[in-house]
Order: C-alpha cells, then sequence, then structure tokens
C-alpha cells in the first residue's frame, strides 16, 4: 500500500466553500482503480489548512491511473483554485520495524 500525503493551504475566506467542493470530489477519486480510501484533516493551528491523505494499492495507481484519468480533470476543476500555494504531494510506503 502506498500512502499520499498533500498538506493543502487554502485561501483566506473559503475554508467552508473548499470543504463543499471537497464533498462532491470525493467519489471522483474513490472511482479509481486501485482506490483504497482517503480523508481529509482540518489542522487545529491554522484554520485554512488540511491534510489530504490517500491509500492507493500502487503508486501508478495514483500518478497514472488518477491522474491521467477523466475523473482527475474535474477533481482539478472543483479544487484547485482553492489552494495558495500549489500543495507539493508526496507518496510514503510502511517501514517494517520488526
Amino acid at each position: 500500500m502506498i500512502l499520499e500525503a498533500a498538506m493543502l493551504q487554502i485561501k483566506p475566506g473559503l475554508t467552508a466553500e473548499f470543504e463543499a467542493s471537497f464533498t462532491k470530489a470525493s467519489p471522483l477519486i474513490a472511482s479509481i482503480d486501485g482506490y483504497l480510501g482517503h480523508e481529509l484533516q482540518h489542522c487545529l493551528e491554522d484554520d485554512h489548512k488540511y491534510l489530504l491523505l490517500v491509500k492507493w494499492r500502487a503508486l501508478e495507481d495514483h500518478t497514472v491511473g488518477f491522474r491521467e484519468s477523466a475523473q482527475y480533470q474535474e477533481w482539478k476543476a472543483l479544487l484547485h483554485r482553492y489552494y495558495d500555494p500549489f500543495p507539493a504531494v508526496e507518496h510514503f510506503t510502511s517501514v517494517n520495524l520488526d
């Protein structure tokens, strides 16, 4: 499993609108093959900051399957206008600590 993480900084005054748009966008990402789940966390210290976590079966499910899909174009149209600056997206894998 791959964990995608993105820190989202939302333009001032648009957090409620962003959350409504994110709710509309969620089924788009959920429809992609290899999608395992996602969550959006709201920062307690900064009202305009969110953490997006998405679980993917494999890196390519995100970088190719989602990013090259029609659903991504809709996702982008719904959400990208809220970000300032545009977020860096990083991917993580579990570390075996045994």
